[in-house]
C-alpha cells in the first residue's frame, strides 16, 4: 500500500501543468481567431467602398446614356462624389472621366483614401457607347 502512495506523490501537479498548457494553446487559438475576424471586417469595409464607387461610376454612365454623349458635364457628379454623405466613400473622393478614344471607349476613374490607410484606392471602369 505504501508503494502506491509514493507513486502518487511523484506525479502530483502533472494534471495542473497539463491544464495550464492546454489553456495556453487554447488562448493562442482564440487570439488567432480574433485577428482573423478583425481582418475580415477590414476587408468587408473595403468591399463596401468598392461597391459604392461602382454605383457612383454607374451614375455617370447612366447620364452618358440618357444624354447620348461621350463627354457629359461632370461638375454635379464630382460634387456628389466628393461629399461622403452622398457617395458613402470615405474622405474626399475624386472622379475623372477621360475623353473617348478612337473606338468610343470612355474610362471612368474614382479614387478615395481610407482614413486608416496612407494609400489611395481606385475603381476604374470603361464604357463603350454605340
Amino acid at each position: 500500500m505504501k508503494t502506491m502512495y509514493s507513486k502518487r506523490l511523484n506525479q502530483s501537479g502533472m494534471s495542473l501543468i497539463e491544464v495550464l498548457i492546454s489553456m495556453l494553446i487554447f488562448s493562442f487559438a482564440i487570439l488567432g481567431l480574433v485577428g482573423l475576424q478583425a481582418n475580415a471586417v477590414k476587408i468587408s469595409f473595403g468591399a463596401e467602398d468598392r461597391t459604392r464607387a461602382a454605383l457612383m461610376a454607374n451614375e455617370i454612365i447612366a447620364t452618358m446614356w440618357t444624354q447620348k454623349t461621350l463627354s457629359p458635364s461632370t461638375t454635379t457628379w464630382q460634387s456628389r462624389l466628393s461629399n461622403p454623405a452622398v457617395s458613402g466613400l470615405p474622405g474626399s473622393a475624386t472622379g475623372k472621366v477621360s475623353a473617348a478614344d478612337a473606338n468610343g471607349v470612355v474610362t471612368i476613374t474614382i479614387t478615395w483614401q481610407e482614413p486608416s490607410s496612407k494609400t489611395t484606392d481606385s475603381y476604374i471602369t470603361q464604357v463603350a457607347m454605340p
